[in-house]
C-alpha cells in the first residue's frame, strides 16, 4: 500500500470504526451459519460422517484462495477489494442450504469458505494498515468485533431455528442484511492503493518464512481455542459427569469470554506489548489446562477453561499484526498466517478425538496444555518495530492517537 497516503487523526478513527463494523459483519455470516448446520444436514440427508467430510470444504477452499486477496486488493486497491470479496462472503451464506445432497454440500460450502478466506484475509490486512496508521494497537478489538457478530448471528439463528424457520428464507434474508452492512461498512474504511512502481504479488505463492514462524504461534493458540470450543461440553459431560446443562453452558462461557478478552486486549497491547501479553497469556492459558487436566469436579474444570480462553484470545490478532508488519508484503503474509491457523482450527478438532479415543480426554488436554505452554516460550516472534514514530508521521498523526 502506498505509505506517503496521509489521512487526518479524525479520519482514522472512522476508519477504524468502519473497519470494526466488518470485522462483526464477517462474524456474523458465520454464526447465522452455525446455527442451521442441523437443518442444512437434515434437508441434503446426509450422515454424521458426510457431514464431518463436508465441514472440512469450507478450510480447504479458505487455504486455496486466501493467497489470491493479495492480488485482488493491488489491482482495484482496499476498499474497493474489500467491498467485492465481503458481499461475496455474506452471500455465499445462501448457498449451503440450498444444497440438494452431499456432493453440492461440499460444493458450497468450499465456495463458502474460499469467499471467508478471501475477504478474512483483505480486512485483516486493512485492519494493520489502519492500526499502523493509528499508532496503537487496535488488532484485539477488531477480532473481538467479529466474536460479537458470531454471537449475534447465533442468536438470531438460534431464534429462526426455535421457531422452525426454513433455513434458506433465513440463510436469505441474513445475506441481504448483511451484504447491505457490510457495503455501508466498507465506504468509511481507508482508501489504499498500490504504489505505480510496486509489483504485484503472485497469485499463488508459498508464505515467506517469516509468516511461518509467526503462524507457529497462531497454530497453537488457535488449535487450544478449538479444542476447547469443541470439546470443553464433552469433557465436562463425560469425565466430570455434569449435566447437559451445566456442559453447554461452559462452552457459552468459554466464548463469551474470549470476546470480552479481545475487546479490552488493545489497552493491554498498547501498555506492555505483544511479545509480553502473549507470554503472560500463554501462562494464564497453561494454568487453565492443568486445571483441567487436574480438575475434581466441574467448577475447577470451567474455570480452567475461562483461563485457556482468556490466555489465548489475542493470539491470533496479534499474529496477524505481526504478519502485517513482517515484509514488504502484508497481505501475502497475513495469508500464510491465516493457512496456518485455519489448518490449525480444521485440524484441532479431530485430533483431540482421535487422541482420546487412543488415550484419554485428560491425555488430549494435557497435549493442550503443553502447546500452551508454548506460546511462553514462543513469544519472541511476534517482536518487531510495529508502530514507530516515524510511521505515525508519515500518517501525519501523532504516535498515540486516542
Amino acid at each position: 500500500m502506498a505509505a506517503e497516503t496521509v489521512f487526518t487523526t479524525e479520519r482514522l478513527r472512522r476508519a477504524r470504526y468502519a473497519v470494526a463494523a466488518v470485522f462483526c459483519v464477517h462474524g456474523a455470516v458465520t454464526g447465522s451459519f452455525a446455527t442451521r448446520i442441523p437443518w442444512i444436514q437434515e434437508h441434503a440427508d446426509v450422515s454424521a460422517g458426510q457431514l464431518g467430510l463436508a465441514l472440512a470444504f469450507p478450510a480447504i477452499g479458505a487455504s486455496l484462495a486466501m493467497p489470491l486477496a493479495g492480488a485482488v486488493s493491488h489491482r482495484f486497491g482496499a476498499r474497493t477489494a474489500l467491498r467485492g470479496l465481503l458481499a461475496l462472503w455474506t452471500l455465499a451464506l445462501t448457498l449451503p442450504s440450498l444444497a440438494p445432497n452431499v456432493y453440492g454440500l461440499c460444493a458450497a460450502l468450499f465456495v463458502f469458505g474460499a469467499t471467508a478466506g478471501m475477504s478474512d484475509v483483505a480486512m485483516n490486512a486493512l485492519g494493520v494498515e489502519t492500526e499502523n496508521r493509528l499508532g496503537r494497537s487496535i488488532m484485539s478489538s477488531l477480532h473481538g468485533m467479529w466474536s460479537v457478530g458470531a454471537l449475534l448471528g447465533s442468536a438470531a439463528g438460534t431464534l429462526a431455528a426455535h421457531l422452525g424457520g426454513d433455513a434458506r428464507i433465513h440463510h436469505l434474508i441474513a445475506a441481504l442484511v448483511l451484504t447491505a452492512l457490510g457495503l455501508a461498512a466498507c465506504q468509511g474504511v481507508l482508501d489504499l492503493h498500490s504504489a505505480p512502481e510496486e509489483e504485484a504479488p503472485p497469485r499463488f505463492a508459498l508464505p515467506p518464512k517469516s509468516a511461518l514462524v509467526i503462524g507457529a504461534i497462531g497454530f497453537c493458540g488457535v488449535f487450544a481455542e478449538g479444542a476447547s470450543l469443541d470439546w470443553s461440553a464433552v469433557y465436562l459431560k463425560e469425565e466430570l459427569g455434569s449435566s447437559a446443562g451445566l456442559a453447554a453452558a461452559c462452552t457459552t462461557a468459554f466464548t463469551l469470554t474470549m470476546a470480552v478478552a479481545r475487546l479490552v486486549g488493545d489497552r493491554v497491547v498498547d501498555r506492555f506489548g505483544a511479545v509480553r501479553t502473549v507470554r503472560v497469556g500463554g501462562a494464564t492459558a497453561t494454568l487453565g489446562g492443568l486445571l483441567v487436566v487436574a480438575a475434581p469436579h466441574a467448577a475447577v474444570a470451567m474455570a480452567g477453561f475461562g483461563l485457556i480462553g482468556l490466555g489465548v484470545a489475542v493470539v491470533v490478532p496479534l499474529a496477524f499484526a505481526a504478519a502485517g508488519r513482517s515484509g514488504p508484503n502484508p497481505s501475502q503474509a497475513i495469508a500464510g498466517v491465516a493457512t496456518i491457523t485455519y489448518t490449525s482450527g480444521l485440524i484441532a478438532p479431530s485430533a483431540i478425538g482421535g487422541i482420546a479415543d487412543a488415550t484419554s480426554l485428560v491425555f488430549s488436554f494435557g497435549l493442550v496444555t503443553l502447546l500452551t505452554f508454548g506460546l511462553v516460550l514462543g513469544a519472541g516472534v511476534l517482536r518487531s518495530a510495529g508502530r514507530t514514530k516515524s510511521a505515525a508521521a508519515a500518517a501525519g498523526t501523532p504516535e498515540k492517537v486516542g
